[in-house]
């Protein structure tokens, strides 16, 4: 399998907003831990397993949009997983993955309520694009506008400049925009004062900190005020963006 990292495309969203959930099912643990960070490297929450009894119970509990499956596990065949999971969740899309390469097993997964079939070695190039048409194709899941930011509750629409937190519209001036996009494209990462003032405000660090933390102030006021915040402090760091907790 290659272990080249996707590149990072239209994100995909189910129909509430929230990330496309993915369940992993292999118990090769190296693999899986390579499947599960470029899956999440699309922007999809992932959960994995390494047997048959864990993806039926994981399954039931995570509710997944699709579920890449190993045909060979050590506690029951795939294909028993599959009609289990299915007894759950009756149109989850689910992409085999196997060592076979025969075409009597392809023909045996897919005849068994597989959507696709993928043999290792494979690239996880291949097996993000697989998954990505089949969620498409399943309408659980939708691409997003490439100009649509997205963290937790929070949009933020780079065409139209329109910001909403939980579908409540949100106005903002020029500067509070620029400021609150360049957080947002970068989530969960803390940005420094200098680093925000050379993006934001096209400023060489040298003194002008206090209006990084006065514009801070005023988006917390815009899109924290009365609910769980989003927008945190890392003292002598700088700030940052997350989906509120």
């Amino acid at each position: 399998m290659t272990a080249t990292a996707p590149h990072r495309r239209t994100e995909m969203l189910r129909p509430d907003g929230s990330p496309v959930r993915v369940l992993v099912v292999d118990d090769e643990a190296a693999l899986s831990e390579l499947l599960s960070m470029a899956l999440r490297y699309e922007g999809w929450e992932v959960r994995s397993c390494a047997d048959g009894a864990g993806a039926v119970r994981t399954a039931r509990r995570f509710r997944p949009d699709a579920v890449v499956l190993d045909v060979m596990l050590p506690d029951m065949d795939g294909l028993a997983v599959l009609g289990r999971v299915r007894g759950e969740l009756p149109d989850v899309p689910v992409l085999f993955l196997t060592a076979r390469d025969a075409v009597e097993d392809r023909i045996a997964g897919l005849t068994a309520g597989g959507d696709d079939y993928v043999t290792k070695p494979f690239s996880l190039e291949e097996v993000v694009a697989r998954l990505r048409g089949l969620i498409r194709r399943s309408g659980t899941a939708a691409a997003r506008s490439e100009s649509l930011l997205a963290v937790g509750d929070l949009t933020l629409d780079e065409d139209s400049h329109e910001v909403a937190r939980a579908g409540d519209p949100i106005h903002l001036t020029a500067t509070e925009f620029e400021l609150l996009r360049y957080l947002m494209r970068n989530p969960r990462r803390v940005l420094s004062k200098a680093q925000i003032l050379d993006r934001v405000w096209n400023y060489d660090f040298g003194g002008q900190a206090n209006v990084v933390e006065l514009y801070i102030s005023y988006l917390r006021r815009k899109i924290d005020a009365g609910r769980a915040p989003m927008i945190h402090t890392r003292r002598g760091a700088g700030y940052l963006i997350k989906p509120a907790e």
